[in-house]
C-alpha cells in the first residue's frame, strides 16, 4: 500500500548515509553548567538588585530611549508612507491615521526603566529560591553571547515552555551583567493591572495575537521591531514557537516576526545580524497540570493579577532543575550566503512594501526550522523523563525493580541516539528513579513494590470521570515522554516502518517512513524537503545500537534489534493509534462542512465513548493538541470531506494486526 513513486527519489548514493551522517551525529562536547543561585543562596539579594549594572552594548551605542524609538518609527518614511496611502483611500485627514499610529505605538511600545529591572531582579531571586533546587546556566554559551551583543545585533530564540521563560531570560542576562532584552509579549499581559506595567518597565512590547490585515498596524509593529534592531541596543527576544507548548514537544515556527528582523539585513540597513537558540529544559514544568486540563477542553485561566496572587501556593512545591542551554550564535549573513541575492530590494526604494519573493520566504522557513532543530538538540533530559517513558508503556502498574532495570536500559539507548542527558552526580540508578517519583509524586507513586499512576479517585465516581481523571494523570506523564521523542523520531519512525511494510527492501521501508513523517509533520519538527536524510539518520542510529544491519538495498532486523524495534514502535503507538481513531471519526462525519471549533469537541467525545467502553486504551487520543495536528496533516495531505485517500485509509484501517502485536 504504500509504495509511492518514490523509486527515483530514493537513487541515491547509498555513501551519503556512511559518510555525512556519521559526521552530525556523532556525540560532540557539551558545555558544562553552572547553578546560578547558588550564590543568590549565600548573599544578598537585595545587594544583587542594586548592584553596579552597566551592561556593553552593541558598538558602545548609547543606549536609545523608549520615546525616541516611538519618535523615529513615527517619522520614518515606511510609517509615513502607509499613512499618506491608508489616508488617500479613506478619505480622511493624514493627522488623523497618525494619531490612531501613535495610540498604537503607546499600546505597544516598551518602556524600559532600571527600577523596575531592579525590583523584578529582587523579586525573582526570592522566587527562583523558593521554587528550584538549580538553575542551570553554560556559561561558555553566556560567554560567546557577550562577544556577539557587543559585534551585532542580537536576536534572542528560547524554547517556550513556560511563562517562566521570559522572566528566567531577563534574570539571567541582569546576573551576567549583560543588556536585557526587549520580549515581544502578548497582549493579553496588558489585561493584568499592575504586572502588565511592570512588564513593560521591564522591557516587554506587546503584540495583539493577530493583526495580518490592519495594514497600519503591521507597519507600525514592523518598524517598531526593526528600528530596535538597527539601534542595537538591546537584543530583541522572541519565541518562534509563538505560544507556550502544552506538550512539550516543539510546535511548528511561526515565521512573521522573523521574518521582520530578517528584513535590515536585506536591505543593507545593518551588516549582519544573530540569531542565538537557547534551550530551557524543565526538571518539573509549573504549568503541568493546567496544561492537561487545557489539553482536555477546560478553558485557559484569562491571565489576571488575581490568578497570579491565587498561583502563589505554588511556592511550597519543589520544581527541581532548570537547565537554560545558550547556543552557537548563527550568523544571518553566513546562512545567506551563496543562497539570497539582496540586489532586488536596492531596485526599489526602502520604504516601499514589498512583499517577499518564493526565495526569501523559504529562506524565512529554513531558518526557522533550523533554530528549531538547534534547541532540541540542546535540550537536557532527566531521568523522570527515561522513567516516564518507560511507565507509559507498562500501564496500569510496573514493578518497582523492572523500572530501574528498563531506565538503565534506556538511558544507555538514549545516550546511543545523541540525548543530552543530566545524570545526577555520584547518584546510583535506584536513586535517581526515587528521587524522580518524590519530585513528580503528583503524577506516579510507589506502591508495594510497584509503580502506579497517582489517579487518586480513579475507582470512584461515575465511568466519564474515571476516564477523565486517568486520561490527565496520563497526559500530565506523557508531558515528560515526549521531550524523549524529540531524539528518537527519527529511528522511530524507520522501526514503525518496518513493522507495517514487513518488508527488508530498503525502498519500501523508505516509502512507508516518508509518509509517516509527513502525516506526523505537525507532531515533530523535521526540516522541510529532506525526508531521505532523516531515513539514512534513522537508520543510522538503529545500526549504532546494534538494532538493524543494512546493505545498499535491504535493511534486516537483528536478534537484538528486536526489543528496541518493539520498544520504539511502542513509544510512538499512541500517535499512530491516536490519528487512526481521528481519521475513523472523520470517515463517518455526516456534516458538509465543520469549523475545527466544531471538530474537536466531536472527536473528543467519540474518543471519550470508545474509552468508556474499553473499545481503546489510548487516552491520549483525548489530547486537542493531537485532534489539531491531525487535523493539519489531513489538510496538508489534501483529504476531502467523506473521503480519505488510500494511504489514510491504509493508516486507519491497516494497523489493527499491527498495534495487537505491539499491546501483545
Amino acid at each position: 500500500l504504500f509504495l509511492a513513486s518514490s523509486s527515483n527519489k530514493y537513487a541515491v548514493s547509498h555513501s551519503l548515509f556512511v559518510c555525512s551522517q556519521q559526521k552530525e551525529l556523532m556525540s560532540k562536547k557539551r558545555d558544562e553548567f553552572e547553578d546560578i543561585l547558588e550564590e543568590r543562596r549565600l548573599s544578598s539579594d537585595l545587594r544583587y538588585a542594586m548592584k553596579c549594572y552597566t551592561p556593553v552594548i552593541y558598538k558602545g551605542l548609547s543606549p536609545c530611549k523608549p520615546n525616541a524609538i516611538k519618535s523615529a518609527v513615527l517619522q520614518s518614511e515606511q510609517v509615513q508612507y502607509v499613512i499618506k496611502q491608508l489616508a488617500k483611500e479613506m478619505g480622511e485627514s493624514p493627522d488623523i491615521i497618525q494619531e490612531e499610529a501613535t495610540e498604537i505605538l503607546d499600546e505597544m511600545g516598551h518602556s524600559m526603566q532600571l527600577g523596575a529591572v531592579r525590583f523584578f531582579a529582587f523579586t525573582l531571586s526570592k522566587i527562583f529560591k523558593q521554587l528550584f533546587q538549580r538553575v542551570c546556566v553554560n556559561e561558555e554559551g553566556m560567554q560567546r553571547l557577550q562577544h556577539a551583543i557587543q559585534e551585532h545585533p542580537v536576536v534572542l530564540l528560547p524554547s517556550h515552555r513556560s511563562y517562566v521563560d521570559f522572566l528566567m531570560l531577563s534574570y539571567l542576562l541582569y546576573t551576567y551583567d549583560l543588556a536585557l532584552p526587549v520580549i515581544a509579549a502578548g497582549i493579553d499581559f496588558l489585561g493584568m493591572k499592575i504586572v502588565g506595567e511592570l512588564l513593560r518597565r521591564a522591557g516587554a512590547f506587546f503584540m495583539r495575537r493577530s493583526f495580518g490585515g490592519n495594514r497600519l498596524y503591521w507597519a507600525v509593529f514592523a518598524e517598531y521591531v526593526k528600528t530596535m534592531l538597527r539601534s542595537g541596543y538591546a537584543p530583541i527576544e522572541f519565541f518562534l514557537e509563538g505560544t507556550r507548548s502544552r506538550t512539550a514537544k516543539t510546535l511548528t515556527p511561526k515565521f512573521g516576526l522573523l521574518s521582520i528582523v530578517m528584513e535590515p539585513f536585506f536591505k543593507r540597513e545593518v551588516f549582519d545580524t544573530y540569531l542565538v537558540p537557547i534551550s530551557i529544559s524543565y526538571e518539573r514544568i509549573l504549568e503541568e497540570s493546567l496544561y492537561a486540563y487545557e489539553l482536555l477542553g477546560v478553558p485557559k485561566p484569562k491571565e489576571s493579577t488575581s490568578g497570579l496572587l491565587k498561583a502563589r501556593r505554588i511556592l511550597s512545591d519543589n520544581f527541581g532543575t532548570i537547565h537554560i542551554y545558550v547556543g552557537q550564535p548563527v550568523s544571518l549573513r553566513t546562512l545567506a550566503s551563496g543562497r539570497i541575492n539582496r540586489c532586488p530590494y536596492n531596485l526599489v526604494p526602502r520604504h516601499l512594501p514589498q512583499k517577499p519573493s518564493e526565495d526569501i520566504q523559504e529562506f524565512v522557513s529554513d531558518v526557522a526550522y533550523k533554530m528549531e532543530l538547534l534547541q532540541i538538540e540542546n535540550m537536557v533530559l532527566s531521568p523522570w523523563v527515561l522513567v516516564a517513558a518507560v511507565l507509559l508503556q507498562n500501564l496500569p502498574a510496573m514493578d518497582f525493580e523492572l523500572l530501574i532495570e528498563k531506565t538503565l536500559w534506556l538511558k544507555g539507548l538514549t545516550q546511543t541516539f545523541g540525548g543530552f542527558i543530566e545524570w545526577p552526580d555520584n547518584l546510583c540508578a535506584k536513586k535517581a528513579v526515587v528521587s524522580g517519583l518524590t519530585l513528580h509524586s503528583n503524577i506516579a507513586r510507589l506502591v508495594d513494590g510497584h509503580v502506579v499512576l497517582n489517579d487518586k479517585g480513579v475507582e470512584d465516581g461515575a465511568v466519564g470521570e474515571i476516564v477523565f481523571k486517568r486520561a490527565l494523570a496520563i497526559l500530565m506523564c506523557a508531558t515528560y515522554r515526549n521531550q524523549l521523542l524529540n531524539v528518537f523520531v527519527r529511528p522511530s519512525l524507520v522501526a514503525v516502518a518496518l513493522q507495517m511494510t514487513r518488508s527488508f527492501r530498503k525502498e519500501e521501508v523508505y516509502s512507508c517512513f516518508s509518509f509517516l513523517r509527513d502525516v506526523f509533520s505537525d507532531e515533530f519538527i523535521f526540516f522541510p524537503g529532506i525526508s531521505l536524510k532523516d531515513f539514512e539518520e534513522g537508520c543510522f542510529l538503529l545500526t549504532k545500537c546494534d538494532a538493524i544491519q543494512t546493505s545498499q538495498q535491504e535493511i534486516y532486523p537483528t536478534d537484538k534489534g528486536s526489543v528496541i524495534v518493539s520498544f520504539l514502535s511502542t513509544m510512538f503507538r499512541p500517535f499512530v493509534e491516536g490519528y487512526q481513531l481521528i481519521f475513523r471519526y472523520l470517515s463517518k462525519e455526516t456534516k458538509e462542512v465543520f469549523t475545527e471549533k466544531q471538530f474537536i469537541p466531536g472527536v473528543r467525545n467519540f474518543v471519550f465513548q470508545l474509552l468508556e467502553k474499553g473499545n481503546t486504551q489510548c487516552y491520549e487520543a483525548l489530547s486537542s493538541d493531537m485532534q489539531k495536528n491531525a487535523l493539519a496533516a489531513l489538510v496538508q495531505l489534501g483529504y476531502n470531506h467523506g473521503k480519505l485517500s488510500w494511504q489514510l485509509m491504509a493508516l486507519s484501517y491497516s494497523l489493527m494486526p499491527l498495534f495487537r502485536k505491539l499491546i501483545g
